[in-house]
């Protein structure tokens, strides 16, 4: 592995309600994630040494204390990318028109904090489209980072959603198609009609890092699995021109920082934030040998080669 990047995807509480069927938080106060999270996500860049990536959600940005932390991360050097205008997991199965409109508005809002537009995307729920990747080529990103060819991830993710069904509380979030799981894992040029197919677009999709048999090299499983299983997963990722590790708000926080009902059902919540903190510290020094960087700096490295 040559370069590395460190992202953070900052979806706010409501979201994560919504994967998982629950009615939307109380509304006592700022959202953990568009302040606290992003706060300790520059803290351990800074910690770290390294600048990172955050894909921001526009609306949350009207919010002042979301607005001022992105702020905050941009003029110490961080990119604020695109997460899209507000989160809709439906969004690569919009028209056309939607789409290229909640592209726009992400953009837009993050130009109006920080003073410059983003140059990356990432879909929420990870999900593409043909439609989607030809509105960020026609709005001139320079790169993409949401193809997941995680198997594990996506088989625990159709039975959690089947789960949540059966039990009359359906999930917010939608399942990706199966053609994901074929996508290249290395950096690769999208094709216009399968965004999950190398192809000749002027974009690049950066996919978020995988490990052995597919294994999601995510945030939450950084900062939650035991060191010497986490060293066995991540084999094979190190070997490839990009390891994109992204992590979610949730990441960078405990239960203290959430509801109790999303706390009863993420697991990873019960972990200490000062434990994940280390742990994922600890596994980006472990990759030491790869130079890290924001994921537009690495997009423009990797496509000028």
């Amino acid at each position: 592995m040559t370069l590395a990047a460190l992202s953070i995807d900052v979806d706010a509480l409501p979201h994560y309600h919504r994967v998982h069927g629950l009615p939307p938080p109380a509304a006592d106060g700022p959202d953990p994630v568009t302040t606290r999270a992003v706060d300790r996500f520059g803290e351990l860049c800074d910690r770290l040494g390294v600048r990172g990536t955050a894909f921001s959600v526009g609306r949350d940005l009207d919010v002042p204390a979301a607005a001022a932390a992105v702020r905050r991360l941009h003029a110490a050097g961080h990119e604020v990318a695109n997460h899209s205008l507000s989160h809709r997991y439906d969004l690569a199965r919009l028209p056309p028109a939607a789409i290229a409109d909640e592209v726009r508005g992400g953009a837009d809002a993050i130009a109006r904090v920080t003073g410059a537009p983003p140059v990356g995307f990432r879909a929420p729920g990870y999900t593409l489209s043909p439609a989607l990747v030809a509105a960020l080529a026609d709005q001139g990103y320079r790169y993409d980072s949401s193809a997941f060819p995680a198997l594990p991830y996506y088989l625990g993710k159709a039975a959690v959603m089947a789960a949540l069904a059966l039990a009359r509380r359906p999930s917010g979030a939608i399942l990706d198609r199966p053609r994901v799981l074929l996508a290249p894992r290395a950096p690769y040029r999208p094709r216009a009609d399968e965004p999950y197919a190398r192809g000749a677009l002027p974009l690049l999709e950066l996919p978020v890092a995988t490990g052995l048999l597919g294994f999601p090299l995510t945030g939450t499983f950084v900062a939650t699995l035991p060191p010497r299983a986490l060293a066995l997963l991540a084999r094979g990722a190190r070997r490839r021109p990009l390891l994109a590790l992204e992590l979610h708000g949730l990441d960078l926080l405990d239960a203290s920082d959430a509801s109790p009902a999303l706390a009863a059902r993420q697991r990873d919540l019960r972990v200490p934030a000062a434990v994940k903190l280390d742990r994922l510290a600890a596994f980006v020094r472990a990759t030491a040998d790869g130079e890290w960087m924001t994921l537009a700096a690495a997009a423009g490295r990797l496509g000028a080669c």
